[in-house]
């Protein structure tokens, strides 16, 4: 990645961590307390509020469920008045952006809090599964589309999974997953998962954390 495009994300990295930190100490939580809460260790949580490590959207729906707020809120997104029908414009190259490392991530329709599904525009800059050090995995479900290039996405339970322009999948978060680009040239893909509020059904008490 050249300079011009790592400051950006080096910036974004740090404005996250700020807004963890600042939702964190809101609820009055030490470090200790707010990552058995979140699920998450000690020592990453750290790092994520002093913009020391970009987090993965496993450990981000984490703390996002811990610490009671939304994905949205984290990304510096302005919320608007709940209404009837709601609708969110983006424009192009207008999202929001985190990076992970082999994923370079635009997060779609950042004005909308609280919503149903996570929409992002990705570039799949990893091209073998040496670029992530765990699979991921979360509540929820996901779909996946290719825009341009080509993907292999591996799981857990299934053999790797190639796809080229136009094909999609639709699967479980909850199984192991990853998504490296096969063609020469960094995948895009349009990604989708069900918000972390949908990780519970109504009512339902949290799920204890080990």
């Amino acid at each position: 990645m050249d300079t011009a495009s790592a400051k950006p994300a080096e910036s974004a990295t740090s404005d996250l961590g700020r807004r963890v930190r600042a939702a964190r100490v809101a609820l009055d939580l030490t470090l200790e307390n707010a990552s058995r809460l979140c699920g998450v260790s000690r020592s990453t949580l750290s790092k994520v509020e002093n913009g020391l490590m970009s987090p993965t959207f496993d450990v981000l729906q984490k703390i996002v469920l811990g610490l009671e707020i939304d994905l949205t809120d984290l990304f510096g997104a302005a919320q608007k008045p709940a209404a009837g029908g709601r609708r969110a414009l983006t424009r192009k190259d207008e999202g929001q952006r985190h990076a992970y490392r082999g994923y370079q991530m635009e997060l779609l329709a950042t004005d909308l809090a609280h919503k149903a599904m996570l929409p992002f525009r990705i570039r799949i800059s990893a091209h073998t599964l040496d670029a992530f050090d765990d699979w991921g995995r979360h509540e929820g479900e996901e779909f996946l589309y290719v825009i341009s290039g080509s993907v292999c996405l591996y799981s857990e339970l299934y053999a790797p999974t190639h796809l080229n322009a136009g094909d999609s999948i639709y699967f479980d978060s909850r199984t192991g997953h990853a998504a490296v680009s096969t063609s020469e040239q960094d995948a895009e893909v349009l990604w989708m998962a069900t918000g972390a509020e949908l990780a519970q059904p109504p009512d339902a008490e949290p799920a204890k954390r080990k």
